[in-house]
């Protein structure tokens, strides 16, 4: 199974997400450390990493290969991103000229670009990361854009897979979380769609005004309907905590108010009690596992005592980023291309 572009894991056959899962098992167990001798991975960061920077860095040098990474706070005296402008400002390079550059020196190339958040409808049809995606001439991988971020899914999965939580019959509960600012949609709607497809019954748990546009949740009803799960929502949280095998905590920002700073703010204000805690738990499995993507604040989205307690699977979370991200990697530039 060649990859050309890795965006969307609703682009991929339910076998090919089992194969690169397969595969990132098999590189775990069994490393191939000349796997991609020679090969370079370029990694265009438009947005802040932690994870995604060093794990595609370490899957690389595992799989014996190189990367190199650009960022206008890093590397370049910074990068225009709106087209049409004339760049009489600080901005002394376009993504336009930019990106072909950059990518013609890798075999593959990574962007990471937070949503605007500006116009939800842009940012539903991933405007921005498509115009970027028309320049890519080698094998592309989102590493995030403002309604995707596959890497973070396929860990996800197989860290659902370790754990042995069932694919049918299995409760993953989506929960939002307060958080001081507002958050991009990008993992929400990554991570739903993940669940259902892996045939899981999903609950979202929101409070009102923070309802996942239905454009997200329609494709996830789809993808549960071809997988044997099911895609509810609600904002009462002990009803939807019931009997889940997986609380997975993201904060998000508000869609009734998407854009609108002073509106979102106003409607989060009082919510600093979606917290996930160990009452939570009241109702679920007592085997039940806490998953966030990370970074996460203490204290704000989950308590101390989740975080650190045996609830919490959030570091082999974080761990799974890199297995999955060599799957990838290996397939797309590598012996399985």
């Amino acid at each position: 199974m060649g990859l050309k572009v890795f965006n969307d894991l609703a682009e991929l056959e339910p076998a090919q997400v089992d194969a690169l899962l397969k595969l990132a098992r098999r590189l775990q167990d069994s490393p191939e450390p000349r796997a991609l001798e020679g090969k370079v991975l370029a990694l265009l960061f438009l947005s802040p990493s932690l994870r995604t920077l060093s794990s595609f860095q370490a899957a690389m040098a595992r799989l014996g290969g190189g990367a190199f990474v650009i960022s206008p706070d890093m590397s370049i005296h910074g990068l225009e991103t709106r087209d049409g402008i004339v760049m009489d400002g600080v901005a002394a390079e376009h993504l336009r000229e930019a990106i072909p550059v950059i990518s013609s020196y890798g075999d593959a190339l990574g962007i990471r670009a937070f949503a605007a958040r500006e116009n939800l409808e842009d940012d539903l049809a991933d405007k921005q990361f498509g115009r970027m995606r028309d320049l890519v001439k080698v094998p592309l991988i989102n590493m995030e854009s403002a309604i995707q971020h596959p890497c973070q899914s396929l860990a996800d999965w197989k860290t659902l897979d370790e754990l042995k939580v069932p694919r049918q019959g299995g409760k993953f509960v989506l929960s939002w979380s307060w958080h001081p600012k507002a958050l991009p949609l990008a993992v929400p709607s990554a991570t739903l769609h993940m669940a259902a497809m892996r045939g899981m019954d999903v609950t979202v748990v929101r409070p009102d005004g923070f309802e996942l546009p239905p454009a997200i949740m329609d494709k996830a009803r789809r993808a549960a309907a071809a997988s044997g799960g099911s895609v509810t929502e609600t904002s009462d949280r002990r009803q939807a905590y019931e009997g889940a095998h997986i609380i997975y905590a993201k904060e998000w920002s508000s869609t009734k108010h998407y854009g609108d700073r002073v509106a979102d703010q106003k409607l989060r204000e009082n919510l600093q009690d979606w917290i996930v805690d160990e009452p939570s738990f009241a109702t679920a499995r007592p085997d039940a596992r806490f998953m966030h993507c990370l970074p996460v604040r203490r204290g704000v989205a989950v308590t101390d005592r989740i975080l650190d307690g045996p609830r919490s699977v959030v570091i082999q979370e974080a761990q799974n980023r890199m297995w999955g991200q060599m799957a990838v990697l290996y397939q797309m530039i590598g012996p399985g291309a």
